[in-house]
């Protein structure tokens, strides 16, 4: 830095700031990669789970090969082609109604996301591979302009 005839102060001054512009730059794309189509993992006790948005659930559902599963508690409505309800936090005690292949497609929703990213970790936690979870929720679901299945409890 002195050779440039910076004093080691300013030469402080200025790392900070490259520094700083950095962690900017990495909290920006990590945000961008919350809204990512397919794909974006995320990390719980003993793996990871994929977050899936609303469009790319459309997509997948078009040619579904998966196990899908409501964990909203109260049922407040569905997705068609929903294969069980399982309530978020009975996840391990209901383990018997998903499928026995830890290695199944496993996708969880609820209406906002909140439980369906509890259900998400506790399969991760029981060894399964491959957890997806529907970003938003039915809430995003309803917002893309998808249809919901309504009515009273199940």
């Amino acid at each position: 830095m002195r050779r440039m005839g910076l004093s080691a102060t300013t030469g402080r001054q200025i790392s900070l700031v490259v520094l700083g512009a950095v962690i900017v730059l990495l909290l920006v794309l990590a945000v961008q990669g919350e809204t990512a189509e397919i794909g974006t993992r995320v990390p719980a006790t003993g793996g990871a789970y994929t977050n899936v948005t609303a469009p790319a659930l459309k997509k997948m559902l078009e040619k579904k090969d998966f196990f899908f599963v409501n964990v909203h508690v109260p049922y407040e409505g569905e997705i068609a082609k929903t294969d069980a309800f399982i309530p978020f936090d009975r996840v391990e005690k209901q383990f018997h109604l998903l499928p026995a292949r830890k290695d199944a497609k496993i996708v969880l929703y609820c209406m906002s996301d909140r439980m369906s990213n509890i259900a998400a970790g506790t399969l991760v936690r029981l060894g399964h591979t491959k957890v997806w979870n529907l970003v938003g929720g039915m809430v995003e679901w309803g917002k893309q302009g998808y249809p919901l299945i309504s009515g009273s409890g199940k």
